[in-house]
């Protein structure tokens, strides 16, 4: 059985979707439980690949294809978890925003974020933020992720965080912001809860803000 969960966990690590998958399945049937194979393989690889890239091991691709295997291995699994058998830090409401169709940074922070066990609801690209405030109100979430690449869209993120103040939300969810053109000084100035200048940041202020470190 720990054969099982330590190749599944390597697997995730490489990037293997194929044998994440195949590990998945083969610890479902050998009676290992759900939670187990996602916190003690699953979540627990994610972790050490945000380690590797922060020691500079690891790069954005290698984080993508792991976030994928990791997506790969979660498709299986989730219909056999219960809620008792994780504890999901939160919800988060995900988005580049509007004028913006870049989304390469933004997935990858949502699949950093699954692989944390964050539910993630993914708005994609182009997000108005009246869909922010709507996507909030729909599905509860806790936390909400903004994206720019342009600094001519940036504007939007402040554009959002008032949209959730009018709307009588602001004080329910965390708002957290990232993309290449922005700094913790704007973020702080626009009134965003947090900054993430990458992925790994962003799983790990998410937590924090949440009170999960």
């Amino acid at each position: 059985m720990e054969a099982v969960l330590e190749t599944l966990y390597e697997g995730v690590v490489d990037g293997d979707m194929e044998l994440a998958q195949e590990k998945v399945q083969e610890a479902l049937d050998a009676g290992i439980g759900p939670g187990r194979i996602l916190n003690d393989s699953m979540i627990a690889a994610m972790a050490e690949v945000g380690q590797l890239f922060e020691d500079g091991e690891f790069f954005v691709p290698e984080m993508l294809i792991a976030a994928r295997a990791m997506a790969g291995g979660m498709a299986i699994l989730k219909p056999y978890l219960s809620e008792g058998d994780v504890q999901s830090p939160g919800k988060v409401v995900i988005g580049t925003v509007k004028g913006d169709m870049h989304d390469i940074g933004k997935n990858l922070v949502a699949m950093m974020l699954e692989g944390a066990a964050f539910e993630i609801v993914d708005l994609g690209t182009d997000v108005s933020p009246d869909k922010f405030v709507e996507a909030v109100k729909d599905s509860g979430a806790n936390v909400v992720a903004m994206s720019a690449l342009l600094t001519t869209t940036m504007t939007n993120m402040a554009n959002t965080i008032e949209a959730l103040q009018e709307a009588g939300l602001r004080d329910k969810v965390k708002v957290m912001v990232g993309g290449a053109p922005l700094t913790l000084d704007y973020a702080n100035k626009i009134g965003a809860d947090g900054y993430a200048p990458d992925a790994n940041q962003a799983v790990a202020n998410a937590k924090s803000m949440l009170g999960f470190d």
